[in-house]
């Protein structure tokens, strides 16, 4: 018996294919919180004073920023949250003008989004990242291995690491304030300061109420389209605004759960060992046929030389 490289592969093919065929594996169910806390950033409303980004390094104990907060030239610098930085802002020109004929800016707020199904969640092999029923997206250092998978795993590139701290290092990320809106009448550092109400902090589902009273009360201000209402499963960040949000830094993502994939296929290999036991069958069966072989050729040789 021999099997040829092509033949080994299809064989390994057909056992992973069948591996996902219906009935194999359970169906993939959400873990979203049924109606957590969560945020509205009305971006028609944000003037990028910076005070949010003010009293989230005052809530987290943060280090000062490199650029103080009155300075707001940074705003143009397309930044990103970092490990010393839960949240920024970032002003973009879309082309839109005002009655004097001006560029009109628009500041867009960018932290975690809290997803309600978060693929940092799933892919952390240790459980230090959970999803609260508060909303919050909540880190226990005490459980990280420093493996960053959820780094990897997450669709708008939050989590950061500690890479200059040679002791203890830590994956970093907005909090949620997770200890405030723990507490009756808890709000983010963010929300509470924000001096125009661009933030409004609550329940998720009051607060896509109000979004979709915004928008259709005002739908020549507002674009139709609530960001983080269906996006990757939802998230419990949500902004409307008057641009495109893919003029101003937001991106296309699909609104199927990024784990609802990955926990899919694994859940289909593994869950009833069946499949890594036919790939074992597959392998044992490559290593038969070759030593018969080797055997056989060994064999012919020793005849050919008593010959």
């Amino acid at each position: 018996m021999t099997i040829s490289r092509r033949g080994f592969l299809g064989a390994v093919g057909i056992a992973g294919a069948a591996s996902t065929m219906p009935g194999t594996a359970q169906a993939w169910q959400s873990k979203a919180p049924p109606d957590p806390y969560g945020c509205l950033v009305d971006l028609t409303r944000c003037v990028g004073c910076r005070k949010c980004e003010q009293a989230c390094k005052e809530v987290n104990d943060l280090p000062e920023p490199a650029v103080k907060f009155d300075d707001l030239t940074v705003l143009d610098a397309k930044r990103r949250p970092d490990q010393n930085t839960f949240t920024v802002i970032n002003r973009y020109y879309t082309g839109r003008i005002d009655e004097r004929d001006k560029l009109v800016p628009t500041f867009v707020k960018v932290q975690c989004m809290h997803c309600q199904d978060p693929a940092c969640v799933s892919a952390c092999i240790t459980g230090a990242l959970t999803k609260k029923d508060n909303g919050a997206v909540h880190y226990d250092v005490n459980k990280c291995i420093g493996c960053r998978y959820c780094m990897a795993a997450c669709p708008f590139e939050i989590p950061a690491y500690e890479y200059d701290r040679p002791i203890l290092p830590r994956v970093r990320k907005c909090t949620f304030c997770f200890e405030r809106i723990s507490k009756e009448g808890g709000k983010p550092g963010c929300a509470s300061i924000c001096p125009v109400e661009a933030i409004t902090f609550g329940r998720r589902s009051e607060l896509l109420t109000l979004a979709r009273g915004r928008i259709e009360g005002d739908p020549g201000k507002y674009i139709d389209h609530i960001y983080g209402e269906r996006e990757v499963g939802g998230t419990s960040w949500l902004y409307i605004s008057n641009v495109e949000f893919g003029k101003v830094g937001f991106q296309k993502l699909p609104t199927r759960p990024m784990p609802q994939t990955t926990e899919t296929i694994q859940s289909s290999l593994f869950s009833y060992l069946w499949s890594p036991l036919a790939l074992f069958g597959v392998l044992g069966a490559v290593m038969g046929a070759t030593s018969r072989k080797h055997d056989a050729d060994t064999h012919d040789k020793e005849d050919g030389h008593d010959a």
